[in-house]
């Protein structure tokens, strides 16, 4: 009884490794194919950011005490510097924005939290470096 047990176990982890889950996971041969296309052309669209040379993009966007104006350097399609031209105040405002270069540039994203206490900026900052890096698209 055990040897039987064992043995349907057996099946039911191996077989899905073994048919690439695909049966398991309730899509069919064509969804499964339209996917990997999806993985391919975006892998190749990352491909052909990489080969654009690092150049410096511009953006803006409103903060709280008037207009962010940024500048990012992308290499290879990563931000590898960010710059930040504003009137914010500089113990709150310019600290948040210290911040989010750090995150921004850590993460490569933009995709991130606001800083407490400095709402407006952070969003004006954030909206500056994702206009730049429209740009760049």
């Amino acid at each position: 009884m055990k040897y039987v047990l064992f043995s349907i176990v057996s099946f039911l982890v191996v077989f899905p490794i073994i048919t690439n889950c695909a049966v398991f996971s309730g899509k069919n041969s064509q969804q499964v194919q339209a996917e990997n296309d999806q993985i391919e052309r975006e892998q190749g669209q990352i491909e052909q950011k990489k080969q654009k040379p690092d150049k410096v993009y511009k953006g803006s966007a409103p903060g709280y005490r008037g207009p962010i104006y940024v500048q990012i350097r992308l290499s290879g399609g990563i931000i590898s510097e960010i710059t930040v031209d504003s009137d914010e105040d500089r113990l709150v405002g310019g600290a948040a924005m210290e911040e989010l270069i750090e995150i921004v540039t850590e993460l490569n994203s933009t995709d991130v939290d606001v800083i407490s206490g400095a709402t407006m900026t952070s969003k004006g900052f954030l909206e500056a470096v994702r206009n730049a890096i429209m740009s760049y698209e």
